[in-house]
């Protein structure tokens, strides 16, 4: 099976430091949709996993969180894509859950849904602790430039970024998988 795991916000949509609270405020990053439904036309199963803290800390609720993921695959499948999947952690930074990244606890929910290791399958995202999550479960990180991509070339430890490959958003990336599996 060909799967490729994506953080949602910074990656898919435009991030905010105040948080994606209602559907409106989703709005994709140019290319990204279009990148996805490449992804889906090229055979690739394509999952969200996403820390959403928002539920936690009040902002919003599991409904408008399911209004705002309905958007999102709404969006990708105007373009001729799927989503195969949304998880997501609604937990705070306190709350010391397994599945809030940087912890890989979202990966394991993923392996034991699909059956199956997670061992070299790309998981791009654009902070420092979907890194950390994407490698402590055997996946490939890959940073995208968007979101808080750039800031996180600026503070993340450089051990973490080791290997890392970057992009500048979810096309280009997508861009690079999909010539890579030309030359295979």
């Amino acid at each position: 099976m060909k799967l490729i795991i994506l953080d949602r916000d910074g990656v898919i949509n435009e991030d905010s430091d105040a948080f994606i609270k209602s559907p409106e405020e989703w709005i994709p990053i140019k290319g990204s949709v279009e990148a996805i439904s490449r992804l889906y036309r090229a055979g690739y199963r394509v999952v969200v996993l996403s820390n959403q803290s928002g539920i936690a800390r009040g902002l919003f609720d599991i409904d408008t969180l399911n209004q705002i993921h309905l958007k999102m695959i709404g969006a990708i499948r105007e373009h001729g894509g799927e989503i195969d999947g949304v998880f997501f952690c609604p937990h705070g930074p306190d709350d010391h859950c397994d599945c809030r990244k940087p912890r890989s606890g979202m990966f394991q929910q993923l392996e034991d849904r699909l059956q199956l290791k997670l061992n070299g399958v790309v998981s791009i995202g654009d902070t420092e602790r979907d890194i950390i999550a994407a490698r402590d479960a055997g996946a490939q990180p890959v940073l995208v430039r968007s979101g808080k991509g750039e800031r996180t070339l600026k503070s993340a430890d450089p051990a973490n970024l080791e290997g890392v490959p970057v992009y500048s958003n979810l096309a280009a990336a997508v861009d690079a998988i999909l010539s890579k599996e030309g030359d295979l």
